[in-house]
């Protein structure tokens, strides 16, 4: 299995009372622009989209251009654990991409390749993407890249 977790690009600054509503700024929507082509350009044509419900998350996945599914578990108040078993990893056949958040996207990257919870952090708009194959028995790192970076890999 394949998972690929992806930041939200840049938002408007945190609002408490109306976190699930802030919206990408002007250079969120050109960095989850870059990567969203570099994405569907790379990603298989089978590739579950799961996002989180905020808009910033929202607007991140609609650069990509293809089908997604919002899901609750996804949240920035849900867990680790919840987002690893709404992607169905490891024994999901298809691959997933997960469109989210800090913390949570480190804890659930240092959770799948270390098997503890840490705070690792991913930059917004970046993408971590791990594979699983049964026969090797442990996950690796495919990719880990920026949207400053992405133009460079064809």
């Amino acid at each position: 299995m394949e998972l690929i977790l992806w930041r939200h690009a840049e938002a408007e600054p945190h609002d408490p009372e109306h976190d699930l509503e802030r919206a990408l700024t002007p250079k969120g929507m050109r960095h989850a622009a870059r990567m969203g082509a570099w994405l569907d350009r790379k990603l298989p044509a089978e590739c579950r989209v799961l996002v989180s419900p905020a808009t910033r998350c929202i607007q991140t996945v609609e650069a990509l251009g293809r089908r997604y599914k919002v899901v609750e578990a996804l949240a920035p108040d849900s867990s680790a654990e919840a987002i690893i078993e709404a992607a169905g990893w490891p024994t999901h056949r298809q691959p997933a991409l997960i469109v989210g958040h800090q913390p949570l996207l480190g804890q659930v990257t240092s959770l799948v390749l270390c098997g503890a919870k840490q705070d690792w952090r991913i930059r917004k708009a970046g993408v971590f993407w791990i594979e699983h194959k049964e026969s090797d028995g442990m996950p690796y790192i495919r990719l880990v890249a920026g949207p400053d970076v992405i133009g460079k890999l064809r």
